[in-house]
């Protein structure tokens, strides 16, 4: 309590959420300052779940890193690889072969599928719909079983390596991942009807938790969250790497204006619908591209030339940075990572005051978050 008494008028209470708390995936804790049902003021309180993969970074070789880099966010594990073998790669001056290229794209938005079908499911959780979470699970065991068969792993996939891919897919792999593309793409109205028509979720989220865009700018929030407030950027259009340059016509940035916990929700089920397009034009053009290697022969001992770069990617849940520096070594001398949670979660200090506390686990659940990805 703070404040003269437990009776006076215009006593703040400090309320802790959390350490533990079922909407933050992950080990977040948010202080609150409450008038009443009222928030004051909002502080989320990070680090729990700090393991230094930065510092660990510096200890090991670049074939080592890859297994830190895909932990950090744990539902987007093969994006999480992707950026750190970019920025060794554009380093090293490397040209990676084109169907690894393609490979690379095509695994990249299985994995964004991947990452928003778990937030689809568990974001009318948190606000009391048990149902559409085990339709998102259904659909997700479709996409992990192509995605298991690949690479060997269910969540850290270790499947990119410096150079291209750790080796060429199975026989008869792009049919089945066809087909499972095609099973979630079908399967996806029950996601829609269920939440979206429901009144009730309807009613907790439109008008809750409006961000605005020069708070997404203020912040630096990205992806479907800074998209959901009309800031329309993504660097698969904008700065496009991979194999996105040649998907225009297929690539969609999905935006809404409103910026509420609503528009965020639908930001993310329209995208997933765009990264299964996005899926199928990749498996059209593997088709169309004759055998070939997908990575290029290393040396035993791998030397980035000394220097720095700076690489990014449309993360899942926004942009992640790399920024790389060598002395030349066979480690890092400095790997620093710009995570999308981090900045996004930040933003709570703002969005939070002013609420009631019921509308609280509304507006965290759809700020889709990993907390590993705060805490790196």
């Amino acid at each position: 309590m703070v404040g003269i008494g437990g009776a006076a008028e215009s006593t703040d209470m400090v309320l802790n959420i959390g350490p533990q708390h079922p909407s933050t995936h992950g080990v977040l804790r948010l202080k609150l300052v409450l008038d009443g049902e009222r928030i004051v003021r909002a502080e989320p309180v990070i680090g729990y779940m700090h393991r230094g993969a930065e510092k660990l970074f510096e200890a090991r070789d670049y074939r080592q890193i890859i297994v830190l880099a895909n932990r950090h966010d744990w539902l987007s594990a093969f994006s999480n690889e992707l950026g750190v073998v970019l920025a060794v790669e554009r380093m090293l001056g490397m040209e990676v072969p084109e169907r690894a290229v393609w490979l690379r794209t095509l695994l990249a938005e299985l994995n964004r599928v991947l990452n928003h079908l778990m937030f689809l499911g568990s974001y009318p959780l948190e606000l009391g719909g048990i149902t559409p979470i085990f339709y998102a699970f259904t659909e997700r065991e479709k996409l992990q079983h192509v995605m298991e068969e690949v690479s060997g792993g269910r969540m850290h996939y270790m499947f990119n390596r410096v150079g291209g891919l750790k080796e060429d897919l199975p026989a008869g792999w792009t049919g089945r991942a066809r087909a499972a593309v095609a099973e979630v793409r079908a399967h996806m109205d029950r996601i829609d009807d269920l939440v979206l028509g429901n009144e009730i979720f309807r009613g907790r989220t439109r008008g809750v938790g409006a961000l605005s865009p020069e708070a997404v700018h203020a912040y630096g929030v990205s992806g479907p969250i800074g998209r959901a407030s009309g800031v329309d950027f993504d660097l698969r259009r904008d700065e496009p790497y991979l194999a996105y340059g040649e998907l225009g016509d297929v690539l969609k940035v999905v935006t809404r204006e409103e910026g509420d916990c609503l528009a965020r929700f639908e930001c993310l089920l329209e995208q997933t619908h765009n990264s299964l397009d996005l899926a199928d034009a990749c498996l059209d053009r593997l088709a169309e591209l004759p055998p070939g290697p997908v990575n290029q022969r290393l040396p035993k001992v791998l030397k980035a030339p000394e220097g720095h770069t700076y690489a990014w990617t449309e993360n899942p849940l926004g942009i992640n940075g790399y920024y790389l520096v060598s002395k030349g070594e066979k480690t890092p001398y400095r790997l620093k990572l710009r995570s999308a949670s981090y900045n996004n979660i930040q933003a709570l200090t703002e969005l939070l005051p002013g609420t009631l506390v019921a509308d609280m686990v509304a507006i965290l659940g759809s700020m889709f978050f990993v907390v590993g990805d705060i805490d790196k």
